[in-house]
């Protein structure tokens, strides 16, 4: 998995967690996506492109069509990753300003 630094810039853009939202619900083409959040084949393209070489998401061919989906193992390890910098407290409830 990517650097903490380069995690959060994969994920700062809001198309891929558009897309990460999207491919919770399952497999999806790179058309279904494109329809669903309003930009070109082109741009999911090339957000997918980032996301899978992040391991985010996998694909897989069906006969003409590739469907996508998401890599659960790296996303738990993202989760847990997220969890160790977010020491905070605020997991708990409501966070306590000094």
């Amino acid at each position: 998995m990517k650097e903490a630094a380069e995690l959060f810039k994969i994920l700062s853009v809001d198309k891929r967690i558009e897309i990460i939202e999207l491919l919770k619900k399952g497999d999806t083409s790179v058309n279904a996506m494109a329809e669903a959040l309003g930009i070109t084949q082109s741009a999911v393209s090339q957000h997918l492109r980032v996301l899978k070489a992040a391991g985010f998401v996998k694909d897989k061919r069906q006969g003409y069509w590739i469907y996508y989906s998401l890599n659960k193992d790296v996303l738990e390890k993202c989760r847990q990753r997220l969890n160790r910098i977010c020491t905070c407290g605020c997991l708990g409830g409501q966070v306590k300003l000094r």
